[in-house]
């Protein structure tokens, strides 16, 4: 994470043909048509890999009945998948030069995160982080690497700053190892101690100076992995129709349920998507909780996927769990969904408090479709829908009305 308080240099690293080698200098906050890299659309898709594996094991954990500790076992994962993301994203809109070397710290830092995914059943059904440590680790010193390499071509605040970070991400690193070495009962309270201690790393480092982000596109970074996290929902829930269709012939009791879902995924990408939200991070302040708060957004998108193929699996026969359980792994999940954007940038945009009230009225409806059993996906699926369709009359009204009082203004 970073903050918009610092110089803006002119240089821009990455707008000149690779290279071997070059400086690693910052990049300059007003650079036009800033867009992602494929090198960074790569990274995206090989850590879907991880989160594919993470909703996977949630699925089981739930349709197992065991949901507490899935749900637990499942944070946990997450925030080591989301916060190596997150890190490298903010920094590579700050210092991303696109030679030879980034580009390769870069893809040992792909090959961390599918270690990190090749651990992951380990850390669900054994408790065994050994896998899930050494994958983050190694994404973990590919980023310290990246800093170290920053403060090498910087000097004075910045320099100061790049270290700081360089010797957070190497400390942090130390305490995970107690996930591996402690008691079983132990190890939640360590993951709790140590996604303090990472997340304060960027509040520490970056205090009295920053790095020179780009808002426009951070945000469009941003935007793009809710959209391959959503399009590995849609993935996930088709997997479970196409097997429970294939073995059990059910397409029938099953299309209210697909259907629902769709309209979910569906309405959550409209109301991401619905506000400009680059114009809102300006301050530091802001984008702190932006992005940190992107951490239950991703989660949650997620979890919609895993309590989708729950509920399939729950419409077919294949788990023993209640009807109520399994609407609560998907109407859970999606309020949660709802509530974060609007809190996160939503509401920012919003005008008078009908407007405002729009997705947290709609999150509580969809919680209480969770008690309409069979039919809680297709309830949910449709108030989803409802708010998208709600939301866009009112932003039009609003508009209509403005353009109106504007043109009164205009002749007056």
């Amino acid at each position: 994470m970073t903050s918009s308080s610092a110089p803006a240099p002119a240089s821009s690293g990455a707008s000149k043909p690779p290279g071997l080698l070059r400086r690693l200098t910052a990049r300059g906050r007003d650079e036009a048509h800033r867009v992602s890299s494929p090198l960074e659309l790569f990274f995206d898709l090989c850590f879907v890999v991880a989160i594919a594996q993470a909703g996977g094991q949630l699925v089981h954990a739930g349709a197992e009945g065991h949901g507490a500790t899935g749900i637990l076992n499942y944070a946990m994962l997450f925030f080591a998948i989301w916060w190596a993301w997150m890190n490298f994203t903010w920094f590579a809109s700050a210092y991303d030069n696109d030679d030879a070397l980034y580009r390769v710290v870069t893809l040992v830092q792909i090959a961390g995160v599918l270690v990190l995914a090749a651990g992951v059943s380990r850390a669900f059904q054994q408790h065994d982080y050994l896998m899930v440590w050494l994958g983050y680790v190694i994404m973990r010193l590919a980023m310290a690497a990246q800093w170290l390499r920053a403060a090498g071509s910087a000097s004075g605040a910045e320099r100061s700053m790049a270290l700081r970070y360089a010797c957070g991400v190497l400390l942090c690193q130390v305490g995970w190892l107690g996930l591996v070495v402690l008691p079983g009962p132990v190890r939640p309270w360590v993951f709790l101690v140590m996604a303090v201690a990472e997340m304060c790393v960027p509040l520490f480092a970056e205090k009295g100076s920053g790095t020179s982000w780009h808002p426009h596109h951070i945000a469009e970074r941003y935007g793009l992995f809710t959209i391959i996290v959503l399009g590995e929902t849609i993935s996930a829930a088709t997997v479970a129709v196409k097997s429970a269709v294939d073995e059990h012939s059910a397409l029938g009791e099953l299309l209210p349920t697909a259907a629902g879902g769709l309209l979910i995924v569906f309405s959550a990408w409209w109301i991401y998507f619905v506000v400009p939200i680059h114009g809102h991070l300006r301050s530091n302040r802001e984008a702190f909780l932006w992005g940190y708060g992107h951490f239950l957004i991703f989660a949650s998108a997620a979890a919609i996927g895993a309590g989708l193929e729950v509920a399939v699996e729950q419409e077919v026969g294949r788990t023993h769990i209640s009807a109520l359980s399994a609407a609560a792994a998907v109407t859970l999940p999606t309020a949660l969904y709802l509530l974060t954007v609007w809190a996160l940038h939503s509401r920012h945009f919003k005008v008078g408090i009908t407007q405002q009230l729009v997705l947290p009225v709609t999150a509580l409806l969809v919680i209480c479709c969770t008690f309409l059993g069979h039919w809680a996906v297709p309830a949910a699926g449709l108030v989803s829908a409802a708010a998208v369709t709600t939301g866009t009359a009112l932003t039009a009204r609003t508009a209509r009305g403005e353009r109106t009082t504007s043109g009164t203004a205009s002749a007056g």
